[in-house]
């Protein structure tokens, strides 16, 4: 009679699994529409929940005053200038979209003067290669270029019909980072309590979490807002037209590591080259590489600190997947489940026993001899 007894208790756990796991994926479908303002509203508690609990408690322990504080402080530095350079951004895309069109900037005659100042021997090579129809790649250039401008400029006539979403979304996030400012830590640990996991197993994984996702907002998100600010600052200084616009592209570039802003001020040196401004060509070169270039050396190592740095080639494989599957908000969602994906496996590393040498090289586990074995029975820690 206590085998079949047995044998229900059993079905009846993998019911509620199931039960479970069908309950989580149906509420995290239903998220979805405001994915992006739970991610950021996450974010923004990760990072300033901790600058909350230490204000709350110089306050005398009022929470929500200190939350509130937080949240306007959030608001000051990061959500209006965001939208005001938004604005800005497609105000600009407009104005350089008009001159593109009316011809008042010549893409094609930008693009010959680039060509032929190129040397005989690189021209040579490019025939060689059956690549010198250039005529052809002045279309592929403008019409690239033209599109994108025009796309941006057309955000102006949906502004209207996705302010309330845009509204909507906002005030989610905000909503949703109040709580979790003030109550983060309860809810930190009603969730980390209820993993299936053993509990070392389980805060390893958080504590890295935690972790990975403070130091992805501290190296990429800094990183990219002074890489782009000093390109749009070179850019407006020495008159190239769309300072703005090339300055948020070099901040977006910048996410990608061996891509990098280079993308961006190289053609621009370029042209600046080709056209005969061989001074201001020369300059912007100087700039990306020693002033610019030079942000990312210095600042990401001391931003991310070398616990957490992943290989290069690891990180720019997952934000360009993130991008591609999440949008702008993959620069996060990708190197944080990349990051994940390898402390899991460290973590399964670990439980074998397997130790890493410097030259990763595998190193047998320590086993342990029958005298030591009885040593630690009879004098426990």
């Amino acid at each position: 009679m206590i085998q079949p007894r047995q044998r229900n208790f059993d079905v009846e756990d993998a019911g509620f699994a199931a039960l479970v796991v069908i309950v989580t994926l149906a509420f995290l479908w239903l998220l979805l529409p405001y994915f992006g303002a739970v991610l950021w509203g996450v974010v923004a508690a990760i990072m300033f929940q901790p600058l909350t609990a230490k204000l709350a408690e110089r306050l005398g322990g009022r929470k929500n005053l200190a939350t509130s504080l937080v949240l306007l402080g959030l608001v000051t530095v990061f959500v209006v200038p965001t939208i005001l350079l938004s604005v800005n951004l497609v105000q600009e895309a407009t104005n350089l979209y008009t001159q593109i069109s009316t011809g008042k900037i010549d893409l094609g005659r930008i693009l010959n003067q680039i060509t032929n100042a190129l040397p005989r021997r690189l021209r040579n090579l490019l025939a060689e290669y059956d690549l010198t129809n250039f005529d052809a790649i002045r279309r592929q250039f403008g019409s690239s270029i033209t599109a994108g401008l025009q796309n941006i400029a057309g955000r102006v006539l949906v502004v209207g019909q996705g302010a309330m979403s845009f509204v909507a979304a906002l005030g989610v996030m905000l909503y949703l980072s109040y709580f979790l400012l003030r109550d983060g830590q309860h809810y930190g640990t009603m969730v980390c309590s209820s993993m299936p996991l053993h509990r070392q197993t389980r805060d390893s994984l958080v504590q890295h979490f935690l972790v990975v996702v403070r130091a992805t907002m501290r190296g990429t998100v800094v990183v990219a807002v002074v890489q782009g600010v000093l390109g749009g600052i070179l850019f407006s200084l020495l008159g190239v037209e769309g300072a703005l616009i090339w300055g948020v592209l070099m901040g977006f570039f910048s996410l990608l590591p061996a891509v990098g802003t280079g993308i961006i001020w190289l053609p621009v040196a370029i042209y600046l080259f080709a056209v005969g401004d061989t001074g201001k060509a020369a300059i912007v070169v100087f700039a990306g590489v020693f002033i610019i270039g030079m942000v990312d050396n210095v600042l990401r190592p001391i931003l991310v600190g070398r616990d957490t740095r992943m290989p290069d080639f690891v990180v720019l494989i997952a934000t360009l997947s993130g991008l591609e599957l999440f949008g702008l908000n993959g620069f996060i969602v990708g190197p944080v489940i990349a990051a994940l994906f390898i402390a899991v496996w460290n973590q399964q590393r670990e439980k074998r026993g397997i130790v890493l040498n410097d030259d990763g090289q595998e190193s047998a586990p320590v086993e342990e001899t029958p005298a030591s074995t009885a040593e630690t029975a009879a004098h426990p820690s």
